[in-house]
C-alpha cells in the first residue's frame, strides 16, 4: 500500500508540475497618422511615412549609427572596409561575407551592390538619381569587393551610400522579378522583412531570422495606418500601440510630457518646411506676385504656432544646419503694405484667388490654414482642397497646386535641397522630375558647379550663390525646420540612445525590444 501511495503521490506532483511555457511572439505595434505607403522601393520612396519602413527593411555599405543623423557617425554596414585613393576618386569597398537576404532570395554579392547603385543613380529607376551625378562606374571585382570610379572628388560621396535614400541596397533578383511592382514586394538586407499590406489599415513586418547582426529580439512589426491624432493617442494610452508619432506642436508636446508612460522622443534632422510657389501656375509667373506673397507671410507667427523645440526657423531655402547654408542672401520681409502694393503694381488691386492641395496630417493642414489667414490680409484668397496624404503626394507631383507646402529631410550638405527641389531637372511632371513643384532654374549652373568644385571654399561660393539666386527669384520661401517627434511607450525600449534618424522614425533594430503585456 506505501508503494502504491507513493506512486499517486509521484502522479499528482508530475501532473501539478507546470506545463513549459511557449514563447511568447514579441509584438511592436506602432501607429501612423501619414497613411498608406505608396512605394517600399528605397530608391523611389521620398515620403515620411514610406521612409519609416525603408528604414526598418534595408542596409547599405555604410550607415548611420542607430540614433544618429551626424554624418561623423557613419560606420561599416553592408561593407566591412573600404579604401580611397590619393586623389579620392576611386573607392573599394569589401563586403561582409555571408550576409542573406530577407526569404529566399539568397546571400548578397557583389552584384546587387553594382546593380543597386547603378539603378539609384539611373533617372528612369530613382528619385534620387542626382545624388549620384558624381559617379563614372560600378565595377564587380570579385563576390566580395566592389570599386566605384568618380567624375571627381565628391566629400560627401560616403553619405549617398549609406542607409538613406538610394544607398540603400536590394536584391538584383528580386528587382529583376518584380520589375516596376518591387516597391510592393520589397527585398532588403534589413532586421525586418515585408510580410504583407493591407490597404487602409497596416503593414506588417516580421523578424529577419537570418539577419548579419543576429536575430532580432521583436518578432513582429504592425504598423498601423491611423490617420486621427485623436484616435491614434486614445490607441496609445490604452496599451494597444507601443510607438506611435506625435503632433508636431509644442503646446501638444509640453502636454504630453505630462502624462503617465507618455515618452516623448524629439530628433533630428527636422522636415524643413517651404512653401513652394508654382510659376507654371498664372499670375504667380509674375514676380511681382511671388513677391506678395513672400511679403504676406508672417513666419513668426508660424515659429511660435509650431515652438521653440520642435519648428526653429529657416533662414534660407538651405535647411539649418546643412553643409553650405548661408543665412547671408538675405530673407523675406514681412511687409503686408508692400504686398497689397505689389500685387496693384501687378494688375491685382482687387486681389486674386489660388487653390493649394493641402494633406490633412496635422503636421501640415494647421500650417496652410495660418498662411490663408495671413494671405486673405492683403487680399489673395486661398482656396484649399484637402485630401488624405498619399492624394496630396501624388497630385503636387501632377502640378495641380499653385502653392505647394513641402516638408523634407536630406542628407545634411546644401547640393541634396538645391538639387531635388531647385534644379530644373528636377521639375515635377518631367521625365527627370524628383520635387521641384516651383519650377525653379535659375541655379542649375551653380547647382552644377558646387558639384565639381575643387575644393571647399569654392564649392560654398557656389552654393551662396544658387541660394541668392532662388531666393531673389521668390521660387520659395523658408519657413522652419519642423524636428521628428514620436512617443513611446515605457514597453519598448530602442536599445540606443535617440538623437537622430535620417529615415525620420525610431530606428527598430536586433537590439530593440518590447516587454509583454
Amino acid at each position: 500500500m506505501l508503494k502504491v501511495a507513493a506512486r499517486i503521490a509521484c502522479l499528482l506532483f508530475v501532473l501539478w508540475l507546470p506545463l513549459p511555457v511557449m514563447a511568447e511572439e514579441s509584438i511592436l505595434q506602432v501607429g501612423v497618422g501619414s497613411g498608406d505607403p505608396a512605394t517600399l522601393d528605397p530608391h523611389r520612396a521620398s515620403a515620411t511615412g514610406d521612409m519609416t519602413l525603408i528604414g526598418w527593411i534595408y542596409n547599405a555599405l555604410v550607415r548611420f549609427k542607430p540614433g544618429s543623423a551626424d554624418p561623423r557617425d557613419l560606420e561599416p554596414d553592408l561593407a566591412q572596409s573600404w579604401e580611397t585613393s590619393a586623389d579620392g576618386k576611386t573607392w573599394t569597398f569589401h563586403l561582409r561575407h555571408g550576409v542573406e537576404f530577407q526569404g529566399d532570395w539568397g546571400e548578397l554579392t557583389a552584384d546587387d551592390v553594382v546593380y543597386s547603385l547603378n539603378r539609384s543613380a539611373d533617372p528612369k529607376r530613382s528619385t534620387f538619381s542626382s545624388d549620384f551625378a558624381s559617379i563614372d562606374s560600378v565595377t564587380r571585382l570579385d563576390d566580395y569587393t566592389v570599386r566605384i570610379a568618380l567624375k571627381y572628388p565628391d566629400a560627401s560621396f560616403l553619405g549617398r551610400v549609406s542607409n538613406y535614400h538610394g544607398g540603400n541596397i536590394i536584391s538584383r533578383k528580386a528587382a529583376e522579378k518584380f520589375g516596376d511592382d518591387f516597391g510592393h514586394h520589397p527585398v532588403g538586407t534589413g532586421p525586418f522583412a515585408f510580410v504583407e499590406q493591407v490597404t487602409q489599415q497596416y503593414v506588417k513586418l516580421a523578424a529577419h531570422q537570418a539577419y548579419f547582426r543576429g536575430k532580432p529580439k521583436i518578432d513582429t512589426i504592425i504598423v498601423r495606418n491611423i490617420p486621427s491624432d485623436g484616435t491614434r493617442e486614445l490607441a496609445f494610452t490604452s496599451g494597444e500601440l507601443d510607438l506611435m508619432d506625435g503632433k508636431r506642436e509644442q503646446r501638444w508636446v509640453d502636454a504630453a510630457r505630462k502624462r503617465p508612460g507618455y515618452n516623448v522622443d524629439i530628433f533630428q534632422p527636422g522636415e524643413y518646411r517651404l512653401l513652394h510657389i508654382n510659376q507654371n501656375s498664372p499670375p504667380l509667373n509674375d514676380i511681382r506676385v511671388r513677391q506678395a506673397i513672400a511679403a504676406a507671410i508672417n513666419v513668426d507667427d508660424l515659429v511660435h504656432y509650431v515652438g521653440k523645440d520642435v519648428g526653429p526657423k529657416g533662414c534660407s531655402i538651405v535647411p539649418p544646419g546643412y553643409l553650405g547654408e548661408d543665412c547671408s542672401v538675405g530673407s523675406y520681409v514681412f511687409d503686408p503694405a508692400k504686398a497689397r502694393a505689389l500685387l496693384a503694381e501687378a494688375g491685382h488691386a482687387d486681389g486674386i484667388t489660388l487653390k493649394a492641395i493641402v494633406s490633412n496630417i496635422s503636421a501640415q493642414k494647421p500650417f496652410m490654414e495660418v498662411m490663408q489667414a495671413q494671405l486673405a490680409k492683403v487680399g489673395i484668397k486661398l482656396e484649399l482642397q484637402v485630401v488624405d496624404h498619399p492624394t496630396y503626394q501624388s497630385q503636387v507631383r501632377r502640378d495641380l497646386s499653385a502653392l505647394v507646402f513641402y516638408g523634407a529631410a536630406r542628407f545634411p550638405i546644401a547640393d541634396t535641397y538645391l538639387s531635388e527641389f531647385f534644379h530644373s531637372r528636377a521639375i515635377v511632371g518631367t521625365p527627370t522630375a524628383a520635387s521641384n513643384f516651383s519650377h525653379c532654374a535659375v541655379a542649375d549652373h551653380e547647382i552644377e558647379a558646387a558639384r565639381v568644385a575643387p575644393d571647399a571654399e569654392g564649392q560654398k561660393a557656389m552654393w551662396k550663390e544658387a541660394q541668392r539666386k532662388i531666393m531673389a527669384d521668390v521660387c520659395a520661401i523658408p519657413l522652419f525646420d519642423l524636428r521628428q517627434v514620436w512617443v513611446h511607450s515605457d514597453r519598448l525600449d530602442y536599445g540606443y540612445d535617440l538623437k537622430g534618424a535620417l529615415n525620420l522614425a525610431p530606428p527598430i533594430t536586433e537590439l530593440s525590444t518590447v516587454k509583454p503585456h
